[in-house]
């Protein structure tokens, strides 16, 4: 039957972005989000940001033919989308898990908790600088447990690292950036130049001829381009040759339907490469801290001046305002900030089974910059589309809990024949890969992605011709 919930916040979603109750009718989204093992209720808002990128890509369907189509999504499908790296196998076995094993939870002086993010050297390498021991497991535990939680956390920062103090909900509250992150608005749709309308181009899905230049890493960002490919349009990941990767199965995931491609700005040559990509692109999504990119000359205000039109993604971890704006972030250090990974007498603590601050902001971005395209089309105009993680986080959180009677007999996985209809394979560089099908389902112009994964890297930084 049909999920009220996931329906209305799917309502919440078109309200914010100015969109009429009605262009929803359409959209089915069907089944429970009691489905694993958590509190916070996360599943249906998900499904409702998931199920939107499927309804803006049915609009500019719409807008394009003339036709409109029908859009459903199951809340099983919704709720693997938001863990989807974990069902990455390549040829039939699940990636390696990193030798690096410096990434956890540690107690604290007093006996609390705190989480270092070790998943790239450079932050890695910050956070033993501020604990002043090498990369050893046991040093850093002995470590961690000489110090004070906001201490430890605000040095970590301080050296070029990142983690979190394990934080109540009730600390998160007091917190003056919490404020901030949940006063800003979830996402916003901002016109910062004017250009003249340009029509969604030819082609036989909605996305045809779109191109996107992808400068983001680790979920979110990826995964709304990756939404973007599902769609049609051409995606270019951009990244550099020695900036570290997360590799499988995260790179893998979040590389299908994707063109990689390596260009390094500090080169004069390449950086011009970068300025004829942007001029013929039509959406520049990037995760770069706020402003990080002005040196570069690649900030909203100077895209929309030297390539009129241009939609500009800008995603964060803490938003774009606040005492924290310029700090690192990502999901798991958000869920250690606002209290989801607190545990109850101080027990361990624990992240949801999903990285849904992640995912929401990533399908956020990819309908709101589908919506951006529909005035683009409509009515001219540049424009800049932000969301943030903590931003997210905020939304779902102030959704209210399950009780412990509703949710801590569920299991930690999907139901295996569940999981088997979700699945699909492709061949692709890196081997045979099993993955997730596309969540959402179009009944004219079903989702699918028609570039294999491959290694970052793999591709020349050039746009395909247009059909």
């Amino acid at each position: 039957m049909p999920h009220a919930e996931a329906h209305a916040q799917l309502h919440h979603l078109l309200q914010l972005a100015n969109l009429p109750a009605s262009t929803a009718d359409n959209v089915e989204i069907t089944g429970s989000d009691l489905l694993l093992q958590t509190p916070f209720k996360f599943v249906s808002p998900g499904a409702a940001c998931v199920a939107a990128t499927g309804l803006a890509a049915a609009e500019l369907w719409k807008l394009k033919t003339g036709r409109a189509q029908k859009v459903s999504l199951t809340m099983h499908a919704a709720a693997a989308a938001m863990r989807s790296p974990r069902y990455i196998k390549i040829d039939g076995k699940k990636p390696g898990e990193s030798e690096e094993k410096i990434t956890g939870f540690y107690q604290l002086k007093d006996g609390r908790w705190i989480y270092l993010h070790c998943n790239f050297p450079n932050v890695r390498d910050g956070n033993l600088k501020a604990l002043g021991v090498t990369m050893d497991k046991e040093a850093v535990t002995k470590a961690v447990a000489q110090r004070e939680g906001l201490e430890l956390e605000a040095a970590m920062f301080a050296a070029g690292g990142c983690g979190g103090f394990i934080r109540t909900e009730a600390e998160w509250e007091t917190c003056t950036h919490q404020k901030s992150a949940a006063q800003i608005p979830l996402f916003e749709i901002v016109k910062i130049g004017d250009a003249p309308v340009q029509p969604l181009p030819p082609g036989d899905r909605p996305l045809s001829g779109i191109r996107m230049l992808d400068l983001t890493r680790v979920l979110a960002g990826p995964a709304c381009a990756k939404a973007f490919a599902e769609h049609g349009a051409d995606v270019i990941r951009v990244t550099r040759k020695d900036l570290p990767d997360l590799g499988a199965p995260s790179d893998v995931d979040t590389g299908i339907g994707k063109i990689q491609a390596h260009i390094d700005m500090r080169d004069a040559a390449q950086a011009e490469i970068m300025r004829g990509l942007v001029k013929d692109c039509d959406v520049f999504l990037q995760a770069y801290r706020p402003g990080a990119l002005a040196a570069r000359g690649l900030s909203p205000e100077a895209l929309a001046q030297s390539r009129p039109g241009i939609v500009y993604v800008s995603l964060s971890a803490w938003g774009h305002e606040g005492p924290w704006k310029h700090a690192r972030g990502y999901d798991t250090v958000v869920q250690s900030f606002n209290g989801m990974a607190w545990r109850p007498n101080n027990a361990t603590p624990a992240f949801l089974p999903g990285s849904p601050h992640d995912y929401v902001a990533g399908y956020i971005l990819a309908f709101a910059t589908m919506v951006a395209l529909h005035r683009r089309a409509t009515i001219g105009g540049s424009w800049l589309v932000r969301t943030s993680l903590a931003g997210s986080g905020e939304w779902f959180r102030g959704l209210g809990k399950f009780s412990p009677a509703e949710y801590q007999n569920l299991p930690l996985e999907l139901p295996p024949d569940v999981l088997a209809t979700l699945l699909t394979e492709h061949d692709s560089p890196w081997g045979r890969v099993t993955h997730l099908k596309p969540a959402v389902q179009l009944s004219e112009t079903p989702g699918r992605w028609v570039r294999p994964a491959a290694p970052r890297g793999s591709h020349a930084a050039a746009w395909p011709a247009r059909a």
